[in-house]
């Protein structure tokens, strides 16, 4: 999967398109009533049941084009990261921040070039194939001129930001990977940063409530800009959970190689989800929603809460 799958696009999205078949079919629904997904055992036939629709048109195959022009004078040119999960579970949040970045008066760039940023590769030791795919992913942005590297993944966002920590022993590549840590930012930090922030006005008495991508908080060091643009929005309630700065279990690979451990800190982090009353819980990064998604199932909270990537909800309670 690390050198075979996740590095090439072609072959994401025929992954994309292998669960699209089977999510569409018919094939899901019967697997749940025969519950054969049980025969995998109870951690991944719950998470079978939270993965969302895949696709297997990312970003720039459903736009058609590569770059996107900015609403209104352009305040700065950015590239895109599109990712490699993102792009085929979270297709439809790839979209919403193109245009949420336009609307904001940047001019986006998704460099074609670009493949995974190397995180899961790097978490796992596999130190020679991140490298190589951060020499891709440099090279592609570098061509693309772009004055920011924009990221809506914190797990992503975290290992492109120190792109020069893994290339500076490179003679080749030491001081372009400053060039490129140097300019990545997440969605949230550049929109109040640079950007010309849309109004976002949510319906009457809608309570959020929002979850730390650690590599975003830790890493990247941008736990206040979502906060900030949370706070913007018109009419929501906006609680702050307890111990929102704890990890959900997600933590990279962690909950499929330690599930028993990482369900625990899960159950643990609903027990704090449930206290706010909050009817969305926001998050960051892709991994860490796919892990709220399965809190939400186990807590048996699927009629009260949904779990939401930040850019789509923001989106969605932008005027069109």
């Amino acid at each position: 999967m690390f050198h075979y799958l996740f590095p090439r696009q072609n072959k994401m999205r025929m992954l994309g398109l292998a669960l699209q078949i089977y999510q569409k079919s018919g094939f899901r629904r019967l697997a749940q009533k025969l519950r054969v997904t049980r025969l995998f055992g109870k951690n991944l036939s719950q998470m079978e049941r939270i993965i969302p629709d895949a696709s297997y048109k990312g970003v720039i195959e459903q736009l058609g084009t590569t770059v996107i022009p900015a609403k209104g004078e352009k305040v700065a040119r950015v590239g895109m990261f599109r990712g490699c999960v993102m792009d085929v579970l979270f297709t439809k949040t790839n979209l919403n921040i193109v245009r949420l970045l336009s609307e904001a008066g940047f001019e986006v760039v998704i460099p074609p070039g670009q493949n995974c940023c190397g995180a899961l590769h790097a978490h796992s030791g596999e130190m020679d194939q991140a490298r190589i795919l951060a020499v891709n992913n440099i090279a592609a942005f570098r061509a693309a001129n772009v004055d920011y590297i924009v990221s809506n993944a914190g797990g992503c966002g975290a290992l492109l930001s120190e792109y020069d920590h893994l290339l500076h022993d490179d003679p080749q590549w030491a001081e372009v990977s400053e060039w490129f840590a140097s300019r990545v930012k997440d969605v949230s930090l550049i929109l109040l940063e640079k950007g010309r922030v849309p109004e976002f006005a949510a319906w009457p008495g809608e309570k959020i409530t929002y979850q730390d991508s650690c590599h975003l908080r830790n890493v990247m060091r941008s736990s206040a800009a979502p906060r900030q643009l949370m706070k913007r929005i018109k009419n929501v309630q906006f609680v702050e959970l307890p111990q929102s700065d704890q990890c959900c279990g997600s933590a990279g690979i962690y909950n499929l190689v330690h599930p028993d451990m990482a369900a625990q800190i899960l159950d643990h982090k609903m027990e704090n989800v449930r206290k706010t009353d909050a009817q969305y819980l926001l998050t960051s990064n892709p991994g860490c929603l796919l892990q709220l998604k399965l809190g939400i199932e186990r807590a048996d909270l699927t009629d009260k809460i949904q779990a939401v990537h930040i850019v789509d909800f923001l989106y969605e309670r932008m005027p069109k």
